[in-house]
């Protein structure tokens, strides 16, 4: 078997969609991440995909590196990783369907099957209290059982406003009860001494995880203040390798990794880094904001990882993409199930992919 093709789409729904095509006529599908539309299906069309085309589909381990190591001038991270992974994601899939077998079953088997997710609501900075109240009660209303509500500062902001988030955090905890796992997403938005002060504040109201309180790139002070609080502090969705992760791990020692694996390089290197996280002991809950493709994959890895049992991130469905597929991933009751169809258990209908291409 020998690819024949590798095209990179880019959609009005801010998502790029990587399809590879072979010699056999089984056809896989991934997707990159969607920090930058064009940036991403360049680096596929005209970079990476006529590297690998001619080669065995099969054979993603070698074809993972090559990608990697032939362009690693212009990573690790961000474009390279992210465009790596539409393509590795794809390979995988094609794996799935010459093997006739789901990819958790490639990975070693499922430990579940229905997998509980967690409502990832973000845009905070900008809203009152009672505006995330609404988007909170919105998800609930979906069948969400656990709940993330997410800031999005940035760095460049840093303790903007610390009071007006720990009162949007009351506000939601007393709609939610008690019963809800909630959580809190500062975006590294905080100094190490403000995440602290808001972290114990949280505790006390019952949080379930706290996630990225300080800069990314601050290692030094995510120890600090995942050393000074007991609720977990989570980090890892600006990392990119196992290499990096391996760092985050040792220098930083966050409670929980989040790599994303439409960021990560995709199946392949989402599964390194999930052994790390299983190795040093930590929680794995993947960050993903890409709720068909990528939401598959990363479940795909989830599901094969015996300890990776907290509810994992959902941005919620979006009707638009999903008419793309011939059978959507399903969200019933807060949870979804993963298919069982062979590879990702997604298939494309093209002429609704043209439908919502750029």
């Amino acid at each position: 078997m020998k690819i024949t093709e590798v095209l990179a789409t880019p959609l009005k729904t801010r998502s790029v969609i990587v399809q590879i095509s072979t010699d056999e006529c089984v056809r896989g599908v991934g997707e990159c991440t969607p920090m930058n539309l064009e940036v991403l299906t360049h680096f596929v069309n005209r970079v990476l995909g006529p590297m690998i085309i001619g080669e065995d589909p099969l054979e993603i381990d070698r074809l993972w590196n090559k990608m990697l190591f032939s362009t690693y001038k212009l990573g690790p991270h961000g474009a390279q990783p992210g465009a790596i992974a539409g393509i590795d994601i794809a390979l995988w899939d094609i794996l799935g369907k010459v093997a006739g077998l789901p990819i958790c079953t490639l990975l070693g088997g499922s430990y579940r099957d229905r997998i509980l997710m967690y409502a990832s609501i973000g845009g905070g900075a900008p809203l009152q209290p009672d505006e995330m109240v609404r988007k909170v009660e919105d998800a609930l209303e979906k069948g969400f059982r656990a709940i993330k509500i997410r800031m999005d500062w940035g760095p460049h902001r840093r303790d903007s406003d610390p009071a007006k988030d720990m009162a949007m955090f009351k506000a939601v905890r007393e709609v939610v009860g008690d019963d809800i796992p909630l959580s809190f997403d500062a975006n590294n938005g905080y100094s190490v001494s403000t995440a602290i002060m808001q972290g114990r504040k949280f505790e006390e109201l019952g949080i379930f995880h706290y996630e990225e309180p300080v800069a990314q790139y601050d290692y030094a002070g995510i120890r600090q203040v995942a050393d000074a609080l007991d609720v977990p502090v989570s980090a890892g969705e600006h990392e990119y390798t196992r290499w990096q992760f391996r760092d985050l791990i040792e220098q930083a020692n966050p409670d929980m990794l989040q790599p994303d694996v439409v960021k990560c390089g995709g199946i392949s290197e989402m599964r390194n880094i999930a052994v790390l996280s299983e190795t040093y002991n930590k929680h794995f809950i993947p960050h993903q904001t890409q709720p068909t493709i990528g939401t598959a994959a990363s479940l795909h890895v989830v599901t094969s990882i015996q300890s990776a049992t907290r509810p994992q991130e959902f941005t919620g469905e979006r009707p638009q993409l999903n008419t793309i597929f011939v059978e959507p991933l399903e969200f019933t009751d807060g949870h979804i199930t993963l298919p069982k169809r062979p590879g990702l258990g997604l298939e494309i209908i093209e002429s609704k992919l043209q439908e919502l291409a750029l």
